[in-house]
């Protein structure tokens, strides 16, 4: 049998033969074949920024980009976060909680998180705080006091660590709502604290948040102003339209002076697509289908929400913007040894960079950043490995077979993150300062230079 025979075979367990081959051709023109010195240098530069748009995969490591890219483009495709001009890699170990003088080898967000977000490292489960607890200023409340509007989105809940780094300052990462403050005495209202993430995002005040967590906003503030009260009363009182729907998210205006909470699930948001879990022994191979439970927003439609209200609110200032994205569950179906769950995660992430890159493509002065904050389990291995973890076998879009390894933990365990550096990449004004291998603290001052903050 043919080659081209092999993949329509293949491509029809659950896929029109002509898809497949699309994917293959497509693969090989975007192939590169020549001299990319002149792209290279003129991606090379320097001076300020008006807009920084940093989008975070969570536990996108090489592996989990590279699975994503193997399933949805092909073996020779490339995604669009392969197209940023400049590419490196940074460390991302963390502090010994009891001995900070010793490296955490492994990271958690929250420590990681912290690492970009106030160019300090710290401990695992550390929210912006140097491990004897004290408050580091973030990146975007150094940005919001020097009059540049600001926003964080993401797929988990607002208060999970990724989005809470930039916005709050707690001794451990749990404690997100008021009523979740056991583990962080000194950090609550009713012991003169600043309050739990959600409180302290509101009263940080980032022009835009949205994403999941409304169980969280929901909750009770039990001293202060607002005591008896909820977090969404809070942010009400505080200017904010609060939307909890893909309607209310597509109909807001919040105006130049107006603010926007999207509160889209009770917890994170439900992933893109579903698929067997991986397995000890393995699976036969299938393919990934959308997840027929899914209620939006996307990702895509919350960064471009995002981009829409920040750009409406600059447009005539002398000051841009700092946003973040996340996307979540990149992480957290790899903890769940989920391979069709992590690559939808990837996937529809990497839509939301082709989106910042259409942005700073007619706005050249935006630093584009996308990176990860730690790696993970998945890995690709022969189809004829023998692990002895959990595996599933994948029929990729371009036809073939791909089987993914999951062994950081045995079966019904959650898998681990990993200690690995990770990608980052860029373009942009500053955007040179990514290449080469650096540290994660290292983004917080990229970006600090190329906003002009003041630390």
């Amino acid at each position: 049998m043919s080659s081209a025979g092999k993949v329509r075979r293949l491509a029809a367990i659950t896929l029109a033969a002509g898809a497949a081959t699309t994917v293959v051709a497509s693969g090989a023109a975007n192939a590169w074949n020549g001299d990319r010195t002149s792209d290279v240098r003129h991606a090379v530069q320097g001076g300020k920024a008006r807009n920084v748009i940093l989008l975070i995969g969570d536990g996108m490591g090489d592996s989990e980009i590279t699975i994503a890219r193997n399933y949805s483009q092909g073996a020779a495709g490339r995604l669009n976060m392969d197209r940023l001009p400049l590419t490196g890699a940074y460390t991302t170990y963390a502090l010994q909680k009891a001995n900070p003088n010793l490296p955490d080898y492994v990271t958690d967000s929250a420590a990681s998180g912290t690492g970009w977000a106030t160019g300090r490292k710290s401990y695992n489960g550390a929210i912006s705080v140097t491990p004897d607890g004290k408050p580091q200023q973030t990146i975007l409340e150094l940005a919001k006091r020097a009059g540049y509007r600001t926003g964080d989105v993401t797929t988990a809940e607002l208060t999970d660590a990724t989005p809470a780094v930039l916005a709050s300052h707690v001794v451990d990462r749990g404690c997100q709502g008021p009523a979740d403050m056991k583990n962080c005495p000194t950090n609550a209202k009713e012991n003169g604290g600043a309050g739990s993430i959600a409180e302290q995002e509101v009263q940080t005040g980032a022009d835009v948040y949205l994403g999941g967590g409304k169980a969280r906003f929901a909750q009770t503030v039990k001293a202060g102003r607002f005591q008896g009260k909820t977090v969404v009363d809070q942010a009400k009182a505080a200017g904010y339209d609060v939307v909890t729907d893909v309607n209310g998210l597509q109909s807001a205006r919040p105006g130049k002076n107006g603010r926007l909470l999207g509160l889209f699930s009770d917890g994170n948001m439900p992933q893109e697509w579903t698929g067997p879990l991986a397995k000890t022994g393995g699976t036969d191979p299938s393919r990934c289908a959308p997840n027929d439970k899914f209620s939006g927003p996307h990702l895509t439609q919350m960064t471009s929400k995002a981009l829409n209200v920040l750009d409406d609110q600059t447009r005539h200032g002398k000051k841009g913007f700092f946003l973040q994205v996340e996307g979540a569950s990149i992480d957290k179906r790899d903890h769940a040894a989920d391979p069709c769950g992590q690559i939808g995660e990837t996937v529809e992430f990497d839509k939301a960079v082709k989106l910042a890159r259409d942005y700073a493509r007619q706005h050249p002065d935006t630093l584009v950043v996308t990176t990860a904050d730690h790696g993970h389990t998945s890995q690709i291995i022969p189809l004829d490995a023998q692990s002895p973890g959990q595996t599933a076998t994948l029929v990729t879009d371009e036809g073939a077979q791909m089987k993914i390894n999951y062994a950081t933990n045995p079966a019904g365990q959650s898998q681990e993150h990993t200690g690995t550096q990770v990608r980052i990449a860029a373009q942009g004004p500053q955007a040179a300062n990514v290449v080469g291998v650096t540290n994660q603290t290292d983004l917080f001052g990229t970006i600090n230079r190329a906003l002009g903050l003041r630390h």
